[in-house]
């Protein structure tokens, strides 16, 4: 077998989102194991390692020659334990400084920034440089426009929050970490490759299920409610503030006719999210199908799912719950150490083209 050739397949395989074409090629997994190491420091120390000579080798065709080596599996995952060890070692003596420093933020708000040419710059140069949130706060008050404070902060929390989720996988002994910031690959699970997507359970999916049941909106049910008994609001603001002050208004009024409002708001959503946690695949299928053209692929997920059953506007929080999280995930993993993957494969339309993907969900929920 001409495994240059391969090769170039596998990694056309990659780059059109093939994934189900990868996993039934003889050396896939092979491939993206190697995929996952294959920056070109990590590989000449495989190399070293394996006293492979690549002193000749561009950095550009190092995973090519690399791969071409046929290297045995169980090298291979020692090699990538025995980085994923050492730099766990560094990351572990900071963790309780970064929870510590992850609880001082209050206000989950992007400040109606999102997309804009500046990204890059600021996340380089703030988000995943700053640890501290002193100094974070220091950063934006003197040198980013005050406008920008949400979106840095937000970048922030999410950055390093998801840096300690993704350590909660990595860490558990039925998973392999992928090694480096690589794309669509966070870790294999009994050999099985997956991108971990810490999310909460979408706005855009309670509004389908709303309308499923013949309901309006949740934003133009408080308006409705407002207007009715004559609960005042800010109505210049954006429409996430406008929802929030009016939940909020609706919430603290003393009146029957609010509390019993409150109460059947929050039984819907209820009803909704337990109901979708009993039949997950519509969701998981939702979230492949709504995803925007800048950041598609159709890697195999393990979505984490955060739900505040009380609150979710809330739910932001839980990514920083350390105790929560992690008996989780781990009860999760221990009570599917045999997981079979093939029921978890599924297809999904995206622009007109059908894909097939293997993903899971595990919904967390603070009640």
């Amino acid at each position: 077998m001409d495994l240059k050739q391969e090769f170039r397949k596998l990694k056309r395989y990659y780059q059109e989102n093939d994934f189900e074409k990868i996993f039934e090629h003889e050396f896939g997994i092979y491939f993206l194991k190697m995929r996952s190491i294959s920056r070109s420091n990590i590989l000449r120390e495989l190399a070293n390692r394996l006293r492979i000579n690549v002193s000749g080798i561009h950095g550009r065709d190092l995973f090519e020659f690399m791969f071409c080596k046929n290297i045995a599996n169980e090298e291979i995952d020692d090699f990538i334990k025995q980085i994923y060890d050492r730099e766990r070692k560094e990351r572990i003596k900071n963790e309780d400084y970064l929870y510590s420093q992850l609880y001082k933020l209050k206000v989950f708000d992007w400040g109606g920034f999102y997309q804009n040419a500046v990204e890059q710059t600021i996340v380089n140069n703030y988000v995943k440089k700053i640890q501290d949130y002193e100094q974070i706060c220091n950063s934006i008050e003197n040198d980013i426009n005050p406008r920008l404070r949400g979106y840095v902060l937000c970048s922030w929390y999410n950055h390093w929050t998801s840096i300690l989720i993704e350590d909660m996988f990595k860490d558990h002994p039925h998973l392999l970490p992928a090694v480096g910031l690589i794309k669509k690959v966070d870790f294999f699970w009994n050999d099985f490759p997956f991108d971990l997507k810490v999310t909460y359970f979408p706005e855009g999916f309670m509004q389908l299920k709303r309308n499923e049941l013949g309901l309006a909106p949740e934003l133009t049910e408080l308006k409705r409610f407002a207007r009715q008994h004559n609960i005042p609001y800010g109505r210049n603001a954006n429409t996430k503030d406008i929802f929030n002050e009016l939940l909020t208004r609706i919430s603290e009024d003393t009146s029957k006719e609010a509390k019993e409002f409150v109460k059947n708001f929050h039984k819907i959503r209820e009803e909704i999210i337990l109901d979708t946690i009993k039949n997950p695949e519509e969701l998981i299928r939702w979230f492949y199908e709504e995803q925007g053209i800048r950041r598609f692929d159709a890697a195999n997920r393990f979505f984490l799912v955060l739900i505040d059953l009380r609150n979710l506007e809330d739910s932001w929080k839980l990514k920083r719950n350390k105790k929560l999280l992690y008996g989780k995930i781990n009860e999760f993993l221990d009570n599917n150490k045999d997981m079979d993957f093939e029921k978890l494969k599924i297809n999904f339309n995206w622009q007109d083209r059908t894909y097939t993907t293997y993903a899971t969900i595990l919904f967390i929920i603070k009640e």
